[in-house]
């Protein structure tokens, strides 16, 4: 499969054939990595993965929730 590297603003850019995505297994908006060795650039799935706060509350259920927990008295200055 071939591509060409053209001008988007001020950066090269490439445009990846829909094909080419999906038989890689990506998808659009998934972060990726780009490492660079000899003379190549391989595109691989970033392992940085970043959670937005909704997505990680809607996690929450009955089931998977615990109740308080105690780490005793204040040792120090803690505010209560």
């Amino acid at each position: 499969m071939e591509a060409v590297i053209r001008k988007w603003g001020n950066s090269p850019a490439l445009r990846l054939p829909s094909a080419a995505l999906k038989a890689a297994g990506f998808a659009l908006e998934q972060r990726v990595e780009l490492v660079v060795s000899r003379g190549r650039i391989v595109i691989q799935p970033s392992e940085n993965v970043i959670y937005s706060l909704d997505t990680l509350l809607e996690g929450i259920t009955s089931g998977n929730a615990h109740g308080e927990v105690s780490f005793g008295k204040p040792l120090g200055k803690e505010a209560l």
